[in-house]
């Protein structure tokens, strides 16, 4: 089991809300209101570990390690949410959200192949660890820039124990998890080509809710997102190159295979593919043998 040792390495640097944020240092003048509301709508974001843990456990009934490991995750994620929402009701008790706005984004997310998934959310924690980072630099109020550095970290950490899982899975699933972790990784490095971010937080997952199916667009400000990677944060090709090159290292060292470009991985992705049919047609045809027999 990998639960004990990540809650063991989690635990170890687990930061605390009342110590750990230097709450003293704020500086009412460096806050404008616009970025008090982009720390309401990311609390209202991070509050959507809610639902996203309500998938995980659903999906990943027959694995009880992973699930375990959603205590923590789910843990330290609300975690994120609440000191986001302290940092409001400190300094601008009028950006709070309602509980109204956070149970908003609190909806069901149809069933989705656990493999695909656990990849999708490897890529998310890549990219937000990057976004954090980003969003630290953008501020200049010294109280939120050191709460983004250290959500940022945290991110990082969640990335490296879903790693962990990845090779687990490539252990018992072989080429199955080899593809699905392929498939979804061109789709998460490709982000240069399409017109929204690629994150969980705003990927349809509800088909019978479309187009209000993503968390982003159940927030107070469904734009919001956009504008704040275009507008105030300036989430450009730069750091998005630093997303891509973070997915395809992971990607090399998990394939113990070189990936220089989404293009390589899309090529594996194509290999991997093929071994999967390949193997379903050799079974398919073991199994007409022995009937036949």
């Amino acid at each position: 089991m990998l639960y004990p040792e990540l809650f063991k390495q989690l635990e170890a640097v687990r930061w605390n809300m009342d110590k750990d944020i230097p709450w003293d240092a704020f500086d009412a003048s460096l806050l404008s209101d616009d970025q008090a509301r982009t720390i309401k709508m990311n609390a209202i974001t991070e509050w959507a570990a809610l639902p996203a843990t309500e998938m995980f456990l659903r999906d990943n009934k027959d694995d009880s390690d992973f699930s375990a490991f959603m205590s923590v995750w789910f843990f330290e994620e609300q975690k994120h949410s609440l000191v986001l929402m302290e940092y409001l009701r400190r300094f601008r008790p009028d950006m709070v959200p309602t509980e109204d706005e956070l149970h908003e984004v609190r909806f069901e997310f149809d069933p989705a192949p656990p493999l695909e998934t656990l990849m999708l959310h490897f890529c998310g924690e890549i990219r937000l660890n990057h976004w954090y980072r980003r969003a630290a630099e953008w501020h200049t109020e010294p109280v939120i820039r050191a709460i983004y550095e250290t959500l940022a970290r945290d991110e990082a950490r969640h990335g490296g124990a879903y790693l962990r899982y990845m090779k687990r899975a490539m252990l018992k699933f072989g080429d199955e998890a080899r593809a699905a972790f392929a498939k979804v990784g061109v789709l998460m490095a490709s982000a240069r080509r399409t017109a929204q971010a690629l994150h969980p937080t705003n990927l349809h997952v509800n088909v019978q809710l479309f187009p209000r199916d993503t968390i982003q667009s159940r927030l107070p400000d469904p734009e919001w997102l956009e504008h704040w990677l275009d507008k105030q944060i300036q989430f450009d090709s730069v750091w998005e190159n630093k997303v891509v090159d973070r997915i395809l290292h992971n990607m090399s060292l998990l394939m113990e295979r070189s990936f220089a470009s989404v293009q390589e991985l899309n090529r594996y992705r194509k290999e991997m593919a093929a071994a999967v049919l390949s193997g379903g047609l050799k079974d398919e045809g073991a199994l007409g043998a022995s009937a036949a027999a």
